[in-house]
């Protein structure tokens, strides 16, 4: 098959990001900056890399022109996370114009409650919005079988590594059980997932039996995605921070250990990234804990603390997105404190949390080019 190869060059304002794309038949076939041959993966097994390879958590989101204009053909978020054309689309679109170093999957950690019958739905300005789940109801999440709703996501990830080259890493993932939970157990969206916590302490029985659940058949659809084509996953737990240690490691480390005991049993050589934002001091035994490869880590995190865990293997972020949405000297000093705190260790660059709306487009590609620079 034909390959056809050119060369664009990215410009802003104060700098310039050479990539190359290659095509093949007018598809895309990858964005890459250096020929990086997978160094996602390398990296998240331990090896060193510098310049790091970089990728961001939210890259195919509103701050993107292309994206607002797919998302309205879809007509909902929802249908766009289940249209697979639509949803490689949305997926490809910042590795076209960005060339990073990995995609992932388009879609929402709430897809999976959804597959278990809960009514779901988004509405702007609120969020998504469920019916709370009731103690009463968990025990019937049992007998539900996700795959034939997760049909459509399972596809996506075909199309992708169809569409995506050997050099650019496919990224699947999960919401973590506790966190899938607190939106179950509240409907939508709290500051300090108070409803959640109170249903932990006052029904520990049943709040236990969810997360069980919610572990096994989060592990299922990892697995299910990994069989299609994704190189790694990640395991969002966004709401970590807001428990005590104790309920930490029953609602946090427990379940994510389970997810990751039950997709290695399939896939031993799979790398697994761990993100439990906001866990503080709790990131310090969270990989022995849970088993993941690497750890992703919020813009919380002093440097000081990621280097000691980046002792034990890779870490990934952790560039606070307000920084990025700053640009200018802010982003610039955060980026360098990053690549010289972190730069000699495994590390793949990120953000601390998914990108927001308002970042200006060429504020990403200063920090492509600065990440990038050669040294």
């Amino acid at each position: 098959m034909e390959k056809l190869q050119s060369t664009i060059l990215t410009e802003s304002k104060n700098h310039k990001i050479p990539f190359q794309r290659i095509y093949l038949k007018g598809s895309l076939l990858a964005g890459t900056a250096r020929g990086m041959a997978r160094e996602v993966i390398e990296v998240l097994k331990g090896a060193k890399r510098y310049p790091p390879p970089i990728w961001m958590m939210r890259q195919a989101g509103r701050y993107l022109p292309e994206y607002r204009q797919t998302r309205e053909k879809a007509g909902s978020f929802l249908d766009l996370c289940y249209n697979p054309e639509l949803a490689v689309e949305v997926t490809l679109q910042p590795i076209r114009r960005f060339g990073f170093d990995a995609a992932i999957l388009f879609s929402d950690i709430l897809v999976v409650p959804h597959a278990l019958g809960r009514d779901l739905r988004f509405e702007e300005g609120r969020g998504p919005l469920m019916t709370p789940i009731g103690a009463d109801e968990i025990a019937g999440l049992a007998d539900v079988d996700i795959h034939g709703a997760m049909a459509p996501v399972y596809e996506t990830v075909r199309r992708l590594r169809e569409e995506l080259s050997g050099e650019t890493t496919l990224l699947g993932f999960c919401g973590a059980p506790w966190t899938v939970a607190t939106y179950m157990i509240a409907g939508h969206g709290t500051p300090d997932q108070a409803p959640a916590r109170l249903f932990f302490y006052k029904h520990r029985d049943a709040m236990e039996a969810l997360l069980d659940r919610l572990a096994v058949v989060s592990a299922e659809y990892l697995v299910r995605q990994i069989e299609a084509g994704a190189d790694a996953v990640q395991i969002f737990d966004s709401w970590s921070g807001v428990l005590d240690e104790a309920g930490f490691e029953t609602c946090c480390v427990r379940p994510v250990c389970k997810i990751v005991s039950l997709v290695r049993a399939q896939f031993p050589d799979v790398p697994i990234i761990g993100f439990p934002k906001g866990a503080g001091t709790l990131y310090e035994n969270y990989r022995g804990q849970t088993g993941v490869d690497a750890l992703g880590l919020d813009w919380s995190v002093p440097l000081s603390q990621a280097k000691r865990l980046q002792a034990e293997g890779a870490v990934q972020g952790n560039l606070d997105p307000m920084r990025l949405v700053a640009g200018g000297r802010a982003l610039d000093e955060g980026i360098d404190r990053i690549l010289g705190a972190l730069g000699d260790g495994p590390l793949i660059f990120n953000l601390g949390h998914g990108i927001t709306p308002e970042t200006p487009i060429a504020h990403v590609e200063q920090m492509i080019a600065r990440v990038r620079a050669v040294r």
